[in-house]
Order: C-alpha cells, then sequence, then structure tokens
C-alpha cells in the first residue's frame, strides 16, 4: 500500500523518470535528423510536455508506467530501421541509467548525512526513483504496441514480417489492456524488471 510520504517524494521522482524517457526519444530522433519533436517541443525535460496522466498514475501507483509519446518520422533517418531501433532504446536505456544513478546514489549518501531521519527520507526518496526508472524501462522494453518494445521488434525484422506485425500494431493498446487488467503484464515485466535490476547492481560503482 502506498503511504503519504512514498506518494510525495514519489511525484518528483515520477515526472523526472517520465521526463528523461520521452527527452531521450526527441533528442536521439533529432540527432538523427528528425526535428520532429524540436517543433512540437518535445525537446525539454519540462514534465507537463510529456505527461499522460493515466501512466502517470500507473507509474506511481504500481511502478510501471507510460508518458506521451514523441512522434517522429523516420523519412528523416538515413537509415529507417536503424533509427527507428536506436530512438526506441534511447527511453528505456536513459532510465536504465539514471536508475543507475540513483542506485549509486542510494549506496552512499544516506551514511553522510547528519540525522537518522534525513538518512532515512533520503534513501526512500532514491529508491524510488530507482524504482520508477526501472519500472519505466522495463515497462515500454514489453514488444505490445505502442511500447518502445514494439518498435524494436519490428526494426529487427524482415519486410515481409514487419509488415504483418505493424498490421497488428492496431490491436496493441487493447491487448496491452487485458494484460494490465489480468496482471499478465505485471508477470511479463517481472524477469525484465529482475535482470534490469541484476545490471545495475552489477555495474554499480
Amino acid at each position: 500500500m502506498l503511504n503519504l510520504e512514498s506518494l510525495l517524494l514519489g511525484i518528483p521522482a515520477l515526472l523526472l523518470a517520465i521526463s528523461v524517457h520521452e527527452f531521450a526519444h526527441g533528442y536521439a530522433a533529432y540527432l538523427l535528423g528528425d526535428p520532429t519533436a524540436k517543433y512540437q517541443g518535445r525537446l525539454t525535460l519540462n514534465p507537463l510536455a510529456h505527461l499522460d496522466p493515466l501512466g502517470a498514475i500507473m507509474l506511481l501507483v504500481f511502478r510501471f508506467g507510460w508518458a506521451k509519446p514523441v512522434q517522429i518520422n523516420p523519412a528523416y533517418f538515413k537509415n529507417r530501421k536503424h533509427g527507428t531501433l536506436i530512438v526506441a532504446l534511447a527511453g528505456p536505456a536513459a532510465n536504465v541509467v539514471m536508475a543507475w544513478l540513483f542506485y549509486n546514489l542510494l549506496r552512499t549518501v544516506p551514511f553522510y548525512l547528519p540525522t537518522r531521519a534525513l538518512a532515512r527520507t533520503a534513501q526512500l526518496f532514491l529508491y524510488i526513483n530507482v524504482q520508477y526508472n526501472l519500472g519505466l524501462a522495463a515497462f515500454n522494453l514489453l514488444p505490445i504496441p505502442p511500447l518502445d518494445g514494439s518498435k524494436v521488434v519490428a526494426s529487427l525484422l524482415p519486410p515481409r514480417l514487419e509488415y504483418s506485425f505493424l498490421r497488428f500494431s492496431i490491436y496493441g493498446p487493447f491487448v496491452l489492456m487485458v494484460l494490465l487488467w489480468t496482471g499478465m503484464a505485471q508477470r511479463m515485466l517481472y524477469p525484465v524488471f529482475s535482470t534490469l535490476t541484476w545490471l545495475i547492481a552489477r555495474f554499480s560503482l
């Protein structure tokens, strides 16, 4: 159950996680020649530009969720498939990096604070940041449209299979809703979340 302290500390953590995620998508696309995100005002860390209310509530309460997707135009990329792959991975990768940073802070900062209460609050805040960033990364890596993982899969498929997969994408949101409703999404997330957690711990400072 989410207590009041976790809720209050979770709000800035949530806003930071989704802002970094969507900024990374937009900036990767911009570096590859696509100015769409820039024209739409999405090359910013301002959370108001990226907030999806339902996805934010999911992330706040269940530690996994989503933000308002950054639109891209693959026609600008020199290589459509490679560009799409890089942009799709940029968001989750940025969250994993953020989780790694907060994990290392969690291992050190609380021990240098002057009071036990302050150390406990800092520990909780840093832990929540780790959880939200990993949850956002893991959820978006699921290969279900319109999540980032589906774009990764599509970019790796040969043209004929990619076309069939993209035709399925119109049903993706409904499939996602069913998975969330039945709890299957949580089961699918567990190995991804666990692997990402292991990686940041394995390569911590």
